[in-house]
């Protein structure tokens, strides 16, 4: 069964010049980690959204867990995806543990009380993002990347069947982006749905299961790493000149494509088309 499949969809913003999202079908497998990725206004977050049920495309299907998304009362949806949004702001002051805590809201509901099992998973999920000692913290007082640690924390401590996030290691320091992609590609493996949209291709390409390629509104590949970042589709979608390698390890992610975009005159010449450069794609 696939965690979310759409078929012919498409999406136009109002007085917007061209559609947002333009005949996209895509197959989401459910127990793996998918990466959306594309240039800046490509349709990655809109597409996103259209999944969550959260907009409604002018044409298309969208599916989730084999039930069509629009059918799904909004609190069992709930319980079933963790969200974590590009950013927000917080409503009204709390510490770092209260924001985390709201992810047992669909569980609990407006009235119930926390119970044990809410306190573990709340718990649980701060040690795994690494934000359990700040639980007593404002968040207002938290850095960019803090907040969004916790974010994740919220979401996890969900404990969902699905997990979609919108750039969830921006703002991240190395260690803790790192950490993030580890732990989302360990969540896939133990059963998770994951579909994160990011801007770090070659993260992607090292811990993600298959990737999705987006260009204005259109697919413009999909497939495992391998398949969708060659030389030709990138330099396609993002319009300058690259060397795909492949990362050298060691680890699980050893050959896993890697770009590198080129500067200078070397890039000069390829963007004119007067350099050939081998892809090791």
């Amino acid at each position: 069964m696939s965690g979310w499949r759409c078929a012919g969809l498409s999406f136009r913003y109002p007085q917007a010049e061209r559609p947002a999202l333009d005949g996209v079908s895509i197959d989401v497998p459910e127990g793996a980690c998918t990466a959306v990725l594309g240039p800046n206004g490509s349709g990655k977050s809109t597409l996103l959204r259209v999944l969550l049920g959260t907009l409604r495309p002018s044409a298309g299907t969208v599916d989730f867990r084999g039930k069509a998304v629009d059918a799904w009362p909004r609190m069992a949806l709930a319980r079933e995806v963790g969200v974590v949004p590009q950013g927000e702001e917080a409503a009204f002051p709390m510490s770092a543990r209260e924001a985390v805590a709201m992810g047992r809201y669909p569980h609990l509901g407006p009235w119930r009380r926390e119970g044990e099992a809410d306190r573990r998973a709340v718990d649980a999920a701060m040690r795994r993002c690494d934000v359990a000692e700040l639980a007593d913290r404002p968040l207002a007082t938290l850095s960019g990347g803090e907040r969004q640690r916790v974010r994740v924390a919220r979401a996890l401590a969900q404990e969902p069947a699905a997990l979609a996030l919108d750039e969830p290691t921006a703002a991240l320091d190395i260690a803790h982006e790192m950490a993030i992609f580890e732990l989302l590609r360990e969540l896939g493996r133990a059963g998770t749905t994951v579909l994160l949209v990011t801007h770090n291709l070659n993260l992607a390409a090292r811990y993600a299961d298959r990737l999705i390629l987006l260009d204005r509104g259109r697919i413009a590949a999909q497939g495992t790493p391998a398949q969708v970042l060659t030389r030709a589709a990138v330099e396609g979608v993002y319009g300058w000149p690259v060397r795909v390698d492949r990362f050298s390890g060691p680890g699980p992610d050893e050959g896993a494509p890697q770009v590198v975009p080129l500067a200078g005159e070397a890039g000069a010449q390829m963007k004119h088309g007067t350099e050939d450069t081998v892809d090791a794609a």
